[in-house]
């Protein structure tokens, strides 16, 4: 049984998104001792930024005619489709910044769709179970004055669900902001409380990833 673990975050230290991830990650092994961890870290080891356009133009030259950077995005298209392809679960832990999309998950995001594995029509990792953890430095929740401000998440889940047709679940932590905006200070205790709500969804769901692999196999 091997976990395949994505952070988009470019930090280490301080990192609220690799902490819960680190909860999803705990509980799983909890669950498949000794099995593997394969890691990707897009936020600290981010693909190149023309990776992409190099792997889409490949596929319109002749192999033998590529440049030397074509043959490396299309090479390392294929080595994150691997990845995906040989993990029985996966989980993806990833910030949101400036309400929008992490560009780390987004480079990672349209090079996976670059390999003709992952083209249109294609769905090789079709129920596969997966975590995406999500955090957010203010509060993104319904009847919040930024209700709807989060335009990050709900495109995650449609190109993790939808198009890559994976059977996620998601965890998502806000105010991670307060401790560090003081002027965030008023929410400290809802800010604990929330955090502690998310943690413990984080700890049932990568308990059930090893289950819900289970009931794909059967």
């Amino acid at each position: 049984m091997t976990l395949f673990r994505l952070d988009a975050s470019f930090r280490v230290e301080g990192s609220h998104s690799r902490a819960v991830a680190d909860v999803v990650e705990a509980a799983w092994t909890e669950a498949n001792p000794g099995e593997r961890v394969l890691r990707r870290h897009v936020g600290t080891d981010p693909i190149p930024a023309t990776a992409w356009g190099d792997a889409v133009t490949a596929a319109y030259v002749p192999e033998d005619q590529r440049t030397p950077a074509q043959r490396e995005a299309v090479a390392l298209a294929a080595t994150l489709v691997d990845e995906l392809l040989e993990a029985d679960a996966l989980l993806f832990a990833v910030p949101l910044f400036n309400f929008g999309v992490s560009q780390h998950f987004k480079s990672y995001v349209d090079l996976v769709i670059a390999d003709p594995r992952m083209g249109p029509g294609q769905t090789p990792l079709a129920g596969k179970p997966a975590e995406l953890v999500v955090v957010r430095g203010g509060n993104y929740r319904a009847g919040t004055p930024r209700e709807g401000w989060d335009h990050a998440t709900p495109w995650m889940r449609r190109v993790l669900a939808d198009v890559w047709g994976l059977d996620v679940t998601v965890t998502e932590t806000d105010f991670t902001l307060v401790g560090v905006n003081p002027a965030m200070d008023q929410f400290k205790d809802m800010a604990a409380e929330m955090r502690a709500e998310s943690e413990a969804v984080a700890r049932q769901h990568g308990a059930e990833l090893s289950r819900r692999r289970a009931e794909v196999a059967a």
